[in-house]
């Protein structure tokens, strides 16, 4: 989707930045009517290339993040249409599977967390079933024996993110979108209202809407009045892909989410036997290293969980930076400078918000405003710093 800009064309919307949040509101505006176009350079530390792929409001129901999940789980519940959709528009798998997540505790402390969680889930409605250490390997036969039990979420799915990403930018193109490869440098305004983007290679794009959705790199964009787009820290993860020989099954069939002596560890499995292993929560700023201490601490905890994971080939290391908002919610919508919205903040669940978002966006490009599902997200809200370490202030918070 990388052309060159026509001086005839003017677009009805810029959308800053092609990860996921950024294609799925081009796709989503394209299909209703708008004309886009997308300018984007690659970014060390995206993202969306970079994350597992996790449906999983049910495991990741956290105290204090009830609305958080409530979100999550109506965009859970709109994959299987947003993909049918995807899929057609595109012509390219979205790499969805429909396999439900196995929730597991290592030891009997890990247990009582997780029984503690349940409370929550059964509040908020998101189905889950208890099991014992033996129903568990009876799921999943590559569990360690010490595994003590565990929750079956049948409603926690997954998707490929480097699957999805194509499909969004395959299906953007087909709708009309154009892309351009190049940053962002400024917003460019006239008077108090949004006339377009200003790039780094010295052109300037006109525009009466502007969505800004470049992840970490969002607040960097200038041009703007001072607190219209809210800070926004990089939230370092570490993860492995791992290979399964030619051959020989999977060592998990299913995502499963482990808790081991307190420490929270993922597996999900990709169709063509690659296995995400993952990941690190770490707060320090925009450092993109891998250091032998992350990936160590993930595959320690896998090995516990699963122990054939250290059998299978490393096939590829990663880090993804996740932008996480002052109270660690999506920033979404119009902002208090007429034509500019923020699309921005998703932290830990750009994946599994992607539909609702990118509905949601389309709703506020067209119309002007949020759908009530979103307005608690607003850009405009006033915000206040959460505790703890980008966590929600939840100890019990999985990554």
């Amino acid at each position: 989707m990388c052309a060159a800009i026509s001086a005839s064309r003017s677009p009805d919307v810029v959308v800053v930045g092609a990860g996921l949040i950024g294609l799925v509101t081009a796709w989503r505006a394209a299909r209703r009517g708008l004309a886009v176009t997308v300018v984007a350079e690659t970014a060390e530390g995206a993202a969306s290339p970079v994350a597992a792929g996790m449906l999983t409001p049910a495991t990741e129901a956290a105290f204090g993040e009830e609305a958080l999940m409530r979100f999550g789980v109506l965009s859970r519940d709109r994959y299987p249409a947003f993909v049918a959709e995807l899929e057609d528009d595109s012509g390219l798998p979205a790499g969805y599977r429909p396999h439900g997540t196995l929730q597991v505790a290592f030891d009997a402390d890990d247990l009582a967390r997780l029984a503690h969680l349940s409370e929550l889930r059964a509040r908020l409605g998101l189905r889950t079933e208890r099991l014992t250490g033996r129903e568990c390997r009876r799921l999943e036969p590559m569990l360690a024996p010490a595994v003590r039990g565990g929750y079956l979420a049948p409603d926690d799915h997954s998707v490929d993110p480097r699957r999805l990403l194509s499909a969004l930018y395959a299906a953007a193109e087909r709708r009309g979108a154009v892309g351009v490869r190049d940053r962002v440098r400024e917003v460019v305004l006239d008077g108090d209202r949004v006339r377009g983007v200003r790039l780094a290679s010295g052109g300037e794009l006109a525009a009466g809407q502007v969505v800004l959705a470049a992840g970490v790199g969002t607040p960097a964009i200038g041009g703007l009045p001072p607190g219209v787009v809210p800070p926004l820290r990089p939230v370092k993860g570490q993860l492995l892909r791992l290979r399964t020989p030619p051959g020989e099954p999977p060592v998990v069939e299913r995502t499963v989410r482990g808790l081991v002596r307190g420490s929270p560890v993922y597996l999900v499995p990709r169709d063509d036997g690659e296995i995400v292993l993952g990941a690190t929560q770490e707060e320090q700023g925009h450092d993109t290293r891998l250091t032998a201490g992350g990936l160590w601490e993930v595959l320690r905890d896998a090995h516990e969980l699963v122990p054939g994971v250290s059998e299978l080939e490393v096939a590829e290391t990663c880090v993804g930076l996740r932008p996480g908002s002052p109270d660690n919610e999506p920033l979404l919508g119009p902002t208090a400078v007429p034509g500019l919205h923020l699309a921005a903040g998703h932290f830990r669940h750009g994946v599994l918000f992607t539909p609702a978002t990118g509905d949601a966006m389309a709703e506020a490009l067209t119309t002007g405003a949020l759908p009530g599902y979103a307005r608690r997200f607003a850009a405009t809200r006033a915000l206040e710093a959460v505790g703890g370490t980008g966590t929600g202030g939840d100890p019990d918070q999985w990554t």
